[in-house]
């Protein structure tokens, strides 16, 4: 099967699963907005921040490693499969007991001294996710996209079923008729601390889903392996964990560098995190592609034809990261309805969101030359830099600017470390990107959505109108520069 191909369907499988499973999440944004005052959300916002910097160091990198080493040949893969899950149970094993003696003084520190429960919660789907994390990298190794879908759907379902069920079934009986059975499930106390339970519930259906992938696993450990998987994996760690800082730091510290009361804080971050996820479409393109992308750099690699692939591929990422931000920006007047009025005040910062992460995207892409040359020290370094970025511009800029100094962070941080990828790929990687062409497509964009903005200004015309004739010239140079490119080039054959 034609190379592309193969990729393009992959990432579709990934996508379909990805963009339906997070659609029904992101569903839950106008449910949870409409629900809780914007402090409340807050609170969901800053612990899923928190999750993101622990999930990276609780799969230790290892899933990379796998693939580095399932590919290599020199090992079995149920050896390498066995080795990384044998080590993921006993690890998270520790650290959920760990975290469940020291959980009121956690509490304490993270002044929630009211709800240890959510410190042990968040510990427990914690846990479940990161061994969970070792079946589906099995899953996308051996290309059972399907079975990896199917999985993920049913995970997002029970959670999203839950959230509704507390936060609305049980919370208007309990309103009703606080002794009735369904009433009595509703604890105000508890509160938002219900997406949490649900949570848990569904990362706990999920691992019981994943027993066919591990009844064979925990048979096979290679001690001399491991010692090899955690030299290589460990930088990933390191790259894992300053990619949460650019990623999520914002939304964990925000509360801190605002320079108002704490109440106002959590509100300012409540609408910030809201407004956040209107760039869903892209991130779930990102994370299909990264689901399906990895495995293939990999076995593609030894190709005559790697380098042009991977620069083709590269071509049509950007295309599609741009379609996505003028899908959301030329639009806005829709997409604005999925948070609630008093989150909407934000909706300014949703622009330079999507663009830092399009930039994400062509780092992801740009990213492979460390992993292909195994100079993941390398790697590392690169994210810390941009960490370094992160960290510096989040203290100077968010008590000059609010969040909207936190959005622009993200994107001064991964426009950075885009350069510098490249410039060390063209060194230790060089594949032969056509760097006008993607550079040409991102200016296209923003002139696109500039041009919206004018004609939203100074004409009567209708604002979409105005979006689909934007989106509309869009497409048009897509079909004139690139589909017939590909016709001609027989890469579509």
């Amino acid at each position: 099967m034609n190379p592309i191909k193969r990729l393009a369907s992959q990432t579709a499988i990934y996508g379909v699963s990805s963009v339906f499973g997070r659609f029904l999440n992101y569903l839950l944004v106008p449910f949870l907005t409409y629900s809780f005052a914007p402090a409340e959300y807050g609170v969901v916002a800053e612990f899923y921040a928190y999750m993101g910097f622990l999930a990276v160091l609780l799969t230790f990198g290892l899933e990379t490693g796998y693939f580095r080493f399932r590919a290599g040949g020199d090992h079995a893969p149920e050896a390498v499969y066995g080795t990384v899950l044998r080590f993921l149970v006993i690890i998270n094993a520790l650290f959920v007991l760990a975290i469940f003696l020291m959980r009121e003084p956690l509490a304490e520190l993270l002044l929630y001294p009211d709800h240890p429960e959510y410190i042990w919660w968040i510990a427990a789907i914690l846990a479940l996710d990161a061994i969970g994390a070792a079946a589906f990298a099995r899953l996308r190794a051996e290309n059972r996209a399907g079975r990896f879908a199917s999985l993920k759907l049913i995970e997002i379902g029970v959670n999203v079923a839950l959230v509704i069920f507390f936060i609305y079934v049980c919370r208007r009986a309990h309103e009703g008729d606080p002794q009735s059975l369904l009433g009595q499930l509703w604890d105000p106390a508890i509160g938002v601390g219900y997406v949490f339970i649900a949570n848990l519930v569904a990362s706990a259906v999920k691992l019981v889903l994943l027993t066919p992938q591990f009844r064979d696993g925990f048979a096979n450990f290679d001690a001399v392996l491991f010692r090899r998987l955690i030299r290589y994996s460990l930088p990933m760690v390191v790259i894992g964990f300053a990619g949460i800082i650019n990623e999520m730091l914002d939304r964990a510290a925000l509360k801190y560098l605002l320079p108002y009361d704490n109440e106002t804080n959590m509100a300012q971050l409540g609408i910030y995190s809201a407004c956040y996820k209107l760039s869903i479409l892209m991130s779930l393109f990102i994370q299909a592609f990264r689901y399906a992308g990895e495995p293939f750099f990999f076995s593609y690699a030894k190709q005559a034809d790697a380098g042009r692939t991977y620069a083709i591929v590269l071509n049509w990422f950007v295309i599609c990261c741009v379609f996505l931000f003028l899908l959301v920006t030329l639009y806005m007047d829709i997409f604005q309805y999925f948070v609630g009025e008093a989150y909407r005040e934000g909706l300014h910062v949703v622009p330079i969101l999507l663009l830092a992460n399009l930039c994400l995207g062509i780092y992801v892409n740009l990213s492979i030359w460390y992993k292909l040359t195994d100079r993941t020290l390398m790697g590392a370094g690169v994210s810390l830099i941009g960490s370094a970025i992160t960290i510096g511009l989040l203290l100077w800029w968010v008590p000059l600017y609010g969040y909207e100094g936190a959005a622009w962070t993200h994107l001064a941080c991964y426009g950075s470390m885009v350069v510098m990828s490249y410039v060390l790929g063209r060194i230790y990687y060089p594949v032969p990107y056509e760097i006008g062409r993607v550079l040409g497509y991102v200016a296209l964009g923003i002139g696109l959505y500039l041009a919206s903005e004018w004609l939203q200004r100074w004409t009567d015309w209708h604002t979409l109108l105005i979006g689909t004739l934007c989106l509309g010239v869009f497409l048009l140079v897509v079909l004139v520069v690139d589909v017939r490119k590909l016709m001609r080039d027989g890469v579509m054959a």
